[in-house]
């Protein structure tokens, strides 16, 4: 299957993203040059000055509107590589379209513009999530690998529409988003010269280098550690509720790691890659910060509290073999996010 090592050109769509600007900053860093899509100039300046230490390897094109027809077809000319990070991630959509749509049509959108104008591209990674992923499996204290798939949150969004869970709203948008892929690349697999690579991250921590102004504009994983380590929930956090599993979580950094070399390892095409660090509870934060001995004025909660709490957790083996890293704990994530939200006075 083709690689696409440094120094190739390669297309990073929503670059101004939590994610995608740790992928550029990655990309950058090993050699490639990089085009970035975003959605107004200010945002594109932005990212310049931010990457200026790299020279013009980095520029910028704007693509205002993901899922209108023909987005990206400006974008991928003469580009090698592909990757597609630009999704909504939040809960606060009523209709389950208003996160589906733009999901699944910018998915199948920069698919179907590399068809048409990016003959040269070869390999295209997509930062997909766990929610494709997870779904019950009856019990506490289960695993998942890449061969699992959310077939759940599609199926209780099609029967309850607007009345489904939040949760299982942005979940849907995830597991169509992917499938819609994955159908796209078997379907045109005579028509098309690349090759397919999923990541599939949890909760994303780890320190901010891209545009937010305000608490408001933070990103939904970085905005719920900000509300946890800020003692901002209403009411207060109990104790049990602070021992209650919260899912797993993964550092930005190692997400970056895996979605650039997953370009130049010939045998990442086709695969899907689970990139994360094991499950958490606000005390499992709360511990870690105080571990670290430099914010004493945090709120301490009860430590140790959740050392027998029961996680179900997403298997990273076959990312940290196929990539020959380790993924970083909380004693490192933790408070290197935390300082970063207190650097911008947050």
């Amino acid at each position: 299957m083709p690689a696409v090592p440094s120094p190739a050109k390669v297309l990073v769509t929503g670059a101004s993203g939590f994610i995608a600007a740790w992928v550029v900053e990655t990309l950058l860093e090993k050699g490639y040059v990089v085009v970035g899509t975003v959605r107004s100039d200010s945002k594109g300046k932005y990212l310049q000055n931010l990457f200026k230490d790299h020279g013009d390897r980095f520029s910028y094109v704007i693509v205002e509107d993901i899922a209108k027809e023909g987005a990206f077809d400006k974008a991928v000319v003469g580009v090698d590589a592909v990757q597609h990070t630009a999704s909504p991630f939040h809960f606060k959509a009523d209709d389950p379209k208003e996160l589906i749509e733009p999901a699944v049509k910018g998915t199948v959108g920069v698919l179907e513009s590399i068809k048409k104008y990016g003959p040269g591209v070869k390999r295209v990674v997509i930062t997909s999530s766990v929610a494709s992923i997870v779904y019950d499996k009856g019990r506490e204290g289960v695993t998942y690998d890449e061969s699992d798939w959310n077939t759940e949150s599609p199926r209780l969004v099609e029967e309850k529409g607007r009345n489904a869970a939040p949760v299982h709203k942005y979940r849907a948008s995830k597991v169509l988003a992917e499938r819609a892929a994955w159908d796209f690349v078997e379907k045109n697999r005579e028509s098309v010269a690349f090759d397919l690579v999923t990541i599939n991250p949890p909760m994303v921590w780890g320190p901010i280098i891209h545009e937010v102004a305000s608490v408001d504009q933070l990103n939904t994983s970085i905005a719920n550690f900000h509300r946890h380590t800020s003692n901002k929930t209403n009411p207060p956090l109990t104790e049990e509720q602070r021992k209650e599993s919260l899912g797993n979580w993964c550092d930005v950094r190692d997400v970056a790691f895996v979605h650039v070399e997953a370009l130049s390892l010939p045998t990442a095409g086709g695969e899907r890659f689970i990139v994360g660090s094991g499950g958490f509870t606000v005390q499992d934060i709360l511990d870690a910060l105080h571990a670290s001995g430099e914010y004493p004025d945090v709120l301490t909660g009860t430590s140790g509290a959740a050392k027998d709490t029961v996680h179900n957790v997403y298997i990273s083996g076959k990312a940290e073999k196929a990539f020959s890293f380790k993924l970083r704990t909380m004693a490192d994530t933790v408070p290197e996010t935390f300082a970063a939200l207190r650097k911008r006075g947050f």
